[in-house]
C-alpha cells in the first residue's frame, strides 16, 4: 500500500535528518534553532506569542527560554510601561548561532535533494505542497 511505503520512507528520512541535524547543530538544538528563527522574524516577542508557532506547552517554552538565556542566545527584558510583560529578543551570540544553524540545516537538506534532478526537486516540493494542503 502506498501510504505504508510513504510512512516507512518518511520516518527513515526524518529520523536520519534529525540525527544529522543534532550532530551538526551541537551545542545548539533543533528546538532552539526554531525559536531563534521565529524570533528573528518577529522580535521582540512575548513568550506566550511563541505558542502559535510551536507545538508545545507554556511550561515547555519557559524551560526552553531559560536554557537559551543561560546559553546567552536570547535576552529577556521587562516592558517599560508594564513590568509584568517580558520581551524576548535574540542576542548577538544567538544571531550568530542562528546563522550557523541555518547553514547546517540548508546543507543537510541540499545534500539530500542533490540526489535527484532539479526538475524532480521542484516536483517534490510541488507534491509535498499538495499533500500539506498549502
Amino acid at each position: 500500500m502506498v501510504s505504508e511505503e510513504f510512512t516507512r520512507l518518511w520516518m527513515k528520512m526524518t529520523r536520519d535528518w534529525k540525527d544529522s541535524l543534532e550532530e551538526g547543530l551541537a551545542p545548539l538544538t533543533e528546538g532552539q534553532l526554531n525559536v531563534l528563527d521565529i524570533l528573528l522574524r518577529h522580535e521582540p516577542m512575548k513568550p506566550s506569542e511563541l505558542l502559535q508557532y510551536l507545538a508545545t506547552t507554556p511550561a515547555a517554552i519557559t524551560t526552553l527560554l531559560d536554557r537559551m538565556e543561560r546559553n546567552e542566545l536570547i535576552v529577556r527584558t521587562r516592558d517599560n510601561q508594564d513590568r509584568r510583560i517580558v520581551w524576548v529578543s535574540v542576542s548577538e551570540k544567538g544571531r550568530s548561532e542562528a546563522q550557523r544553524g541555518t547553514e547546517v540545516r540548508s546543507k543537510l537538506i541540499g545534500d539530500s535533494l542533490d540526489r535527484i534532478s532539479s526538475h524532480n526537486q521542484q516536483l517534490l516540493v510541488y507534491l509535498l505542497g499538495k499533500v500539506a494542503n498549502a
